[in-house]
């Protein structure tokens, strides 16, 4: 079984414009409803996917996400773009938690939650971490998962070791033996804040709060940036040994740097890692993502068969609108 592709678990997904019910073989064949839930007029349904850029890619379509401050008017301006998710900048900005708790604060607007009918934020927040993979460092990634973070984005990760530590810091600690197990658990427990957020139960929270694939119910998206040679060379390694990666972020910027064509994005020799890169990806059926995404250049990214773009935040929208058109999606899933 490829640990990466939900679709190969045994577990069948039932998809809908907002929901994910989860169809095990306890339910095939059952034709009872699943459990439902009201709370002060909003259904809660076993199985709604809460994490929308997870949501896009069990739809088989891209998901459209920008780097952008983690501060609250930068937040609110955010709340009615066409973007699945907002990815706060915190790796070149200074760590603040109260600051990233704002902002996440901000994102929510409870008519749209009220509208929909469902908890889920429309706008799913990840956070970009600003320690490198070689520092081994757990404890930021623990604040911005106990915050309420869907996700963590993990800058300069290079070896198997530090994505088995990245992934590990994203999960809570389970029984020796435990079905998916490894990697092990390292997330300390305080889920008190964050499953607030996702307006869930602790207990529901905990059922949820797992990585994604590796747990298909899970909502948590580990994001691994490959930034330089080292990292293209062990990348194979690591997808076949650490289970629970979710998404492979290629970082341009720096790898462009390390091979001597600073940002020249177009030069033979980083378009040739680029492609080297996303190859190892889609040979292990894991999403692959790109920055530096525009509305020159959005139709050539689909094409190569990007999972996960990141239009910029200023002048981005109008490549997001072209990118949705161009795969076929009308809106947000």
């Amino acid at each position: 079984m490829d640990v990466h592709d939900p679709t190969k678990s045994g577990v069948r997904p039932f998809l809908s414009r907002s929901v994910v019910i989860y169809l095990t073989s306890d339910h095939l064949g059952d034709d009872k409803p699943p459990a439902q839930r009201y709370w002060g007029g909003i259904t809660m349904v076993e199985g709604v996917r809460l994490n929308s850029i997870i949501r896009a890619f069990e739809q088989k379509v891209p998901a459209f996400t920008t780097f952008a401050p983690a501060d609250a008017n930068t937040a609110m301006s955010f709340r009615d773009t066409p973007y699945d998710g907002i990815v706060f900048e915190m790796e070149h900005t200074p760590w603040d938690g109260y600051v990233l708790r704002d902002a996440m604060q901000y994102l929510l607007d409870r008519r749209q939650i009220a509208e929909s009918g469902s908890v889920a934020t429309t706008l799913t927040p990840l956070v970009r971490i600003p320690v490198n993979g070689s520092e081994m460092n757990q404890w930021i990634a623990k604040q911005a998962l106990d915050m309420g973070a869907y996700g963590v984005v993990w800058p300069h990760i290079a070896t198997v070791d530090e994505a088995r530590n990245a992934v590990a810091a994203c999960r809570y600690p389970r029984p020796k033996g435990a079905p998916l197990y490894e990697p092990a658990g390292a997330r300390g427990d305080s889920p008190t804040a964050a499953a607030r957020y996702w307006g869930l139960s602790l207990q529901e929270y905990y059922d949820r709060a797992d990585v994604w694939p590796l747990d298909p119910k899970g909502e948590i998206l580990v994001v691994l940036m490959i930034e330089d040679t080292d990292g293209i060379a062990n990348l194979e390694d690591m997808l076949r040994n650490v289970p629970g990666i979710g998404l492979i972020l290629i970082g341009q910027g720096d790898l462009s740097r390390v091979l001597g064509h600073p940002r020249q994005y177009n030069h033979p020799t980083v378009r040739a890692a680029v492609a080297e890169i996303r190859a190892i990806c889609k040979k292990h059926n894991v999403m692959v993502g790109r920055p530096q995404v525009d509305a020159d250049n959005i139709e050539e990214a689909l094409k190569e068969g990007y999972d996960f773009l990141m239009p910029s935040p200023t002048r981005g929208l109008l490549a997001v609108e072209r990118g949705m058109q161009l795969s076929k999606r009308s809106s947000k899933s």
